[in-house]
């Protein structure tokens, strides 16, 4: 068993996970997994640089995470920076930044990284039987798997069956289409048709790389994907071992993105499984979600809380371990 730290920041938030890692048994057993919404990736599409406001509220929550992955005790820890760094011109502020909290610098990865970091995090346990602790509700998921990881900038597509095989990163995050298109709230039949048309053709140009006719089970993972799930079944407040491997129809989807489109900011909000930093982006997010589910054209959706974080925490296990 290995004690490991992973940190993934992305556009819209900076996560942690602690975790006990079993090799031999295929189990990851989370210690401390927490989120905050730190919004570091917010105006980058406009401006191309990380706004201070931003920059220093992802550093205030990774001085946080530092002093509890030492209390932990942990072995070795991993940061990995996604697409809200890869795109702005004054990186190095932040790169110099987690260094001097967390000793090591960020490894700003591309899409195609990060693609496969999220596919071994979401599959390790369905290849393995690993359960990681987490309850959930599915059952076997038939490969290959079709594993989308929809975050705040980017949203990646990923196909394989004991590996990644195949991945295209494309620029139709829940912030960016946020960003780009949503001018009101809710937002105008235009707005909404302006984000689908872009998903669609980001899509397309992601099919020329992976053949997503092939995908036996498509995997959906983070908060976008998880708060749908959670909307959708009515959950009564965010219970992540409730969600890891629920099902979540295409009918679902579709209901669910139409609910969320229609309504107010207020009404968002209120929604007992929402978390607050996702309320002005999660009506993109799901319909984000939903253009590719009807692309690709899959029945459901297998919901996993595990995701880069865990994918992090495999691969430095993998390098650790000879």
């Amino acid at each position: 068993m290995t004690r490991l730290a992973a940190v993934d920041c992305g556009t819209n938030s900076i996560r942690l996970l602690v975790a006990d890692v079993d090799p031999v048994a295929g189990v990851l057993t989370d210690l401390d997994r927490r989120l905050e919404i730190v919004r570091l990736g917010q105006g980058v599409d406009r401006t191309g640089r990380l706004a201070p406001e931003s920059l220093a509220r992802t550093l205030d929550a990774l001085r946080v995470y530092a002093r509890r992955a030492e209390e932990l005790g942990v072995e070795a820890v991993r940061m990995v920076a996604t697409s809200a760094t890869r795109d702005a011109r004054n990186r190095d502020e932040f790169v110099d930044g987690v260094v001097g909290i967390l000793g090591v610098p960020p490894e700003v990865v591309t899409g195609e990284e990060e693609a496969a970091l999220s596919f071994t995090g979401a599959t390790r346990e369905l290849l393995t039987g690993g359960s990681g602790g987490s309850g959930g509700s599915g059952g076997a998921a038939a490969p290959p798997y079709l594993v989308v990881d929809i975050g705040g900038g980017s949203t990646e597509l990923v196909l394989g069956t004991d590996r990644a095989e195949a991945a295209r990163s494309v620029d139709i995050g829940c912030v960016r289409m946020s960003e780009r298109h949503f001018a009101d709230d809710p937002p105008t039949p235009a707005q909404v048709a302006a984000v689908r048309a872009d998903v669609t053709r980001a899509v397309d140009v992601a099919a020329r790389t992976v053949p997503l006719a092939e995908a036996g089970s498509l995997v959906g993972l983070a908060g976008t994907v998880t708060t749908v799930a959670g909307i959708a079944h009515g959950h009564d407040r965010y219970d992540a071992e409730r969600l890891h491997h629920a099902r979540l129809s295409a009918t679902q989807v579709r209901e669910t993105t139409s609910r969320l489109l229609a309504m107010p900011r207020e009404e968002r909000a209120a929604l007992p499984v929402m978390h607050p930093g996702r309320v002005d982006v999660i009506a993109a997010g799901s319909l984000v979600l939903d253009t590719i589910v009807e692309r690709v054209g899959v029945d459901e959706v297998l919901v996993s809380e595990h995701d880069i974080l865990d994918g992090i925490c495999w691969t430095m296990l993998d390098d650790l371990v000879p």
